[in-house]
Formats: structure tokens, C-alpha cells, sequence
């Protein structure tokens, strides 16, 4: 679908519309303790949660207006009461009342809840279920991810009754659990979407770009394209407790210095979106409560395509990592609303992962490795940036383009148009780049599968290394931890030592919140999670 089309686009009929044209102002829908008021620097591009090409406010709505069979768990922040962060190494059932792991490995089987039902009062089966993740292994984006966990084929989904469903893989495999928990496996209501479907269509994929089908804790209320949507709570959700009572309009306010200025006047209750220097100016004003919430999936680096002269030389690879100008990056880009990946230890004694690389900026090394390499005079290459992240990548690009000079290396900018980024990416025609890479799930091994190996997009170095190869494959199904922990270890030495991408930072998520809010989740993809949402 085409943005103008979804644009055009709205909820089924009978939908109510609320805020900036029912007359509930913005001052008003604050103020008032039932309706949490969120402002948004996008708005959502599409209400399938499997879909291609996803945004994070997309994210917003089809994490809660969906359920999954499980859900990870949640726990306190420490010095920040009232708001958690979500339980990676604790998976709980949401629309299974429970799982059990079948002492092989290789199967799971779940019971969902008795009395669950969608949003239109159709019970919630296994059925369902089955049509959900079914539907997973024929959406590109969808299949992609669930293969990392060894789910490829429909077969592999087994209904044993209608309350019972059976997940099986031909080996037993870390990532098949969590990768249950993620976005895209999302339970639709199957007889709903089926009346949507045609020949050319059998999944409703273009139905449900634009129309929703759960049975979620919250129900999509009304969507007004490019301006707000509403969720309200689903009272009959059976899947948990839901501690929010209120109605959550989110509104689409793409001015940074407007969403700044509401949080700072308590206009708004939850304001996302926001880079370092307005929240720098929240901090310094201290009537605005934010919360800096290190993502640990995610990673700023610079990449260097490995498989392209001078960058397929490892010294020269090194020199770039010495020439970055890290600490002026994270003070006057990032202004410090991050964790540092950078003047880290050379020995590697743990399997964390992102940890700091051990480099910081030392110029006569950058200059003595290019000698090394037979590049003492410099040379020269391209240095591409975001056109769609220009406020952070344009900034750290001038910085490393400077940075780089004075090692003897031309850097010329390009300004890549973000529709433009991913696939030069994956199409690996970029030599020296700025990144950001979040992974779904948290395990070392699984970052290096997806960022330091393979096919994918997502190697942004263009790396090709036996040795991580065969160390990828084999940490997969690895039981053993202490074997485990050894591979993983090597791992990092091998990243530290090619460093195919220079690691920056991991990024806060930083959220503005009013006085009155009480509950924040920060969760892994970096949208909103609202069941927990209070409002005094």
C-alpha cells in the first residue's frame, strides 16, 4: 500500500473521534485523570503487526491491541519508583495460561486461557493460533525473524484441541521461546480476517494494514491519519491484569521544539522522541520528570564494509577506530543520553554483549596503522549518513569527516535519503557509514548471528570470517554453559580485534512524563507499553 492510500485510510465505521476535532483540547484531554495524553513524532504507518516496513507508533498500537501466547516479564528500575523495564530471562504467559517444555527440547506445548475473547466477543482458539503463526511464515519480514528461532513451516504448529497448541523444532533451540514474546506473532481473530482475505490475498495482508483484528488489553478506538489515534481498555481482556483505566490518545506532533515546549508546561503526559539537547533543556528547567532508559538490544556504530578496499585491510579498520572523535560524538551529539561502547578493556572475562570496544582516540596510532597498511599518505572514501536522522547523523558525520582529516583520510558526506539507507545497505554499496542496529532478542550469540554474519542487511561490516561462522552456528544449540560462554567470549575478541563496526554508544530511550504518571514500561522495541500506565 502506498503511503498517500494508508494515509486516506481510517477505522471500521462507528468509530468515535476524540481530541483535536471533538472538541477535547489539548489542555483538556491532560488535565482530565482518565485521559492519558501522549504526543508522537510520527504516526503510525500500518496496524498489521507482522507487516513490512513497520514504525515504532505502528508498534504502539499492535503491541497492545494484540495478543501473543507469551510475554516477557516485567521488573522495577532501580532509583526510578513507579517505572520498570522488561524481564528478558523471564518469559510469562499472556494468552497461554501455560507452557511446558517438552524434556528434549523440541517441543513446546500451551494451554490458552479459558473465557478469552477478541474484541468482537469471538472466543480466542487454538485455531486462531495456528491461522496467526501460520500466516508468520508467509509475511517476509515475519518469517525472517521467527526462522531465527527454527520456526520456518506451518506444519511445526500443531493444534491438539481447541484450548491446546503444540510448537515443535527439529532441535532444541534458545531463540524459539523469546521470539514468541516479540511483535510479530500476534494472535489475530482468524474468522474476522478470513472475510477480508481474496484469491490474491489469503492472509487479509491488505486488509489488516488498516484495519485490526485482536483481542488485545486495549482496543483501537478511532485513528485520525497524521494527527491521532485513540486506545481505549479492553474490559472482558482475560490475558492479565490491565492497571490503566484511562483512554490513551496519542497525537502526532512532528515538531521537536512543540513536543519540548508541552512537556516543559505539562501539556502533555508521556512525550517521546525527543534528542539530547531538548532533553538537556527538561533536565535543566527540573519541573519535567525524564526517564533515560539504556537500550541494551540496541547499538550507534560506524561501519566499514569489510569487502571493499582500503576497508577489507584489518589495520585500516583499526586506524578508523582510532581516528573517531568518540568522546566529542557523545558530549556534543548524543549530549551523554547514552552508554558508552567505547574505551573499553582489551581482555575479554565476560560474554555481555554490547560491551565497549577497547579503542579511544589516538590519532599518531590511527596514523602509524595506515603506514601498516601502505597508506601513510591517507586515501580517500565516502562517508554516508541518514538525510532521515540528519539532527544526530549530520553532526557526527562533520565531526569524523574533521577527525579523519587530520589522520590524512578525505571523507567526502553522503547524504543518503532515508528510504534510500536500508537498501544500499542490504545491497552492500555503502563503504563507511553511521548506524543503528537494535536486536530483538538479547543473547550475545544472537547478535553476532544477525550483525557480524551472514546474507542480511543487518551485517552492516559486510563481515565474513570462518571463524565467527562456524562459532555462530555452533553457540545456536549449545547446551553446555561453560562451552557456551567460551565461544561467546571468543566472539567478542574476534569483533574487538577485526572491529568490522566501530561501536558508539547504546542510546537512552528517553520519555518525558508529567507528575501524574505512574507505571512506565520501557520494553524492548521501544514503543508503549500501556497496561501498566496509571494517571493520578
Amino acid at each position: 500500500m502506498k503511503r498517500r492510500e494508508f494515509l486516506g485510510g481510517t477505522i471500521a465505521a462507528g468509530a468515535t473521534m476524540v481530541g483535536l476535532r471533538s472538541g477535547m483540547g489539548p489542555a483538556l484531554a491532560q488535565g482530565r485523570s482518565n485521559v492519558i495524553r501522549v504526543l508522537l513524532e510520527d504516526g503510525p504507518n500500518t496496524f498489521d503487526p507482522a507487516g513490512t516496513g513497520y514504525n515504532t507508533a505502528a508498534v504502539s498500537i499492535t503491541w497492545n491491541v494484540y495478543d501473543r501466547l507469551v510475554s516477557f516479564a516485567s521488573a522495577p528500575i532501580e532509583g526510578e519508583p513507579g517505572a520498570f523495564t522488561y524481564d528478558y530471562g523471564t518469559i510469562v504467559g499472556q494468552a497461554a495460561e501455560s507452557y511446558t517444555v517438552s524434556p528434549d527440547g523440541r517441543s513446546i506445548t500451551f494451554k490458552l486461557r479459558p473465557g478469552a475473547t477478541f474484541h468482537d466477543g469471538s472466543p480466542v482458539t487454538a485455531a486462531d493460533v495456528k491461522w496467526s503463526l501460520d500466516r508468520c511464515m508467509t509475511v517476509p519480514t515475519a518469517k525472517a525473524q521467527l526462522g531465527t528461532g527454527s520456526l520456518r513451516d506451518p506444519a511445526q504448529f500443531v493444534v491438539i484441541d481447541d484450548m491446546t497448541i503444540r510448537v515443535d523444532t527439529e532441535k532444541a533451540d534458545r531463540f524459539t521461546l523469546p521470539n514468541l514474546a516479540i511483535v510479530f506473532p500476534a494472535i489475530f481473530n482468524s474468522k474476522l480476517a478470513k472475510q477480508h482475505a481474496t484469491d490474491s490475498d489469503p492472509w487479509a495482508q491488505e486488509w489488516l494494514k488498516t484495519n485490526t483484528a485482536g483481542g488485545g488489553p486495549f482496543k483501537l478506538a478511532s485513528y485520525q491519519a497524521g494527527q491521532q489515534f485513540v486506545l481505549e481498555r479492553f474490559a472482558d481482556w482475560k490475558n492479565g491484569p490491565i492497571e490503566s483505566q484511562a483512554r490513551i490518545l496519542c497525537q502526532v506532533v512532528p515538531i521537536a521544539s512543540s513536543r519540548r515546549a508541552a512537556a516543559q508546561r505539562g501539556e502533555a503526559d508521556i512525550v517521546r522522541g525527543l534528542a539530547g539537547r531538548d532533553i538537556e533543556s527538561l533536565l535543566a528547567g527540573g519541573k519535567t520528570r525524564v526517564l533515560g532508559i539504556p537500550n541494551p538490544n540496541g547499538i550507534t556504530f560506524i561501519a566499514m564494509n569489510t569487502q571493499l578496499a582500503p576497508f577489507d585491510n584489518v589495520k585500516v579498520r583499526q586506524a578508523m577506530a582510532y581516528a573517531t572523535p568518540y568522546q566529542q560524538m557523545f558530549e556534543s551529539v548524543l549530549y551523554k543520553r547514552g552508554r558508552a561502547l567505547f574505551g573499553g578493556s582489551a581482555s575479554t572475562d565476560s560474554t555481555a554483549w554490547p560491551t565497549p570496544l577497547p579503542y579511544v582516540t589516538d590519532l599518531a596510532k590511527a596514523k602509524a596503522l595506515l603506514a601498516e597498511a601502505g597508506l601513510g599518505d591517507g586515501f580517500e572514501t565516502t562517508f554516508s549518513i541518514d538525510a532521515g536522522d540528519a539532527a544526530l547523523s549530520e553532526p557526527m558525520g562533520i565531526l569524523m569527516q574533521e577527525a579523519l582529516g587530520k589522520v590524512g583520510v578525505k571523507a567526502s558526506i553522503n547524504k543518503v535519503p532515508a528510504g534510500q539507507m536500508g537498501t544500499l545497505q542490504a545491497e552492500k554499496k555503502l563503504a563507511m557509514f553511521i548506524g543503528v542496529g537494535n536486536a530483538w532478542l538479547r543473547n550475545p550469540d544472537y547478535f553476532f548471528r544477525v550483525f557480524y554474519n551472514g546474507a542480511s542487511r543487518w551485517n552492516y561490516g559486510n563481515f565474513k570470517n570462518a571463524e565467527m561462522e562456524k562459532l555462530v552456528a555452533e553457540t545456536r544449540f549449545e547446551s553446555d554453559p561453560a562451552v557456551y560462554a567460551a565461544k561467546v567470549q571468543r566472539m567478542i575478541e574476534i569483533a574487538k580485534a577485526d572491529v568490522p563496526m566501530i561501536t558508539l554508544w547504546s542510546p537512552f530511550q528517553d520519555t518525558a512524563l508529567s507528575k501524574a504518571m505512574s507505571g512506565y514500561t520501557y520494553m524492548f522495541h521501544n514503543a508503549l507499553e500501556l497496561r501498566h500506565l496509571t494517571k493520578a
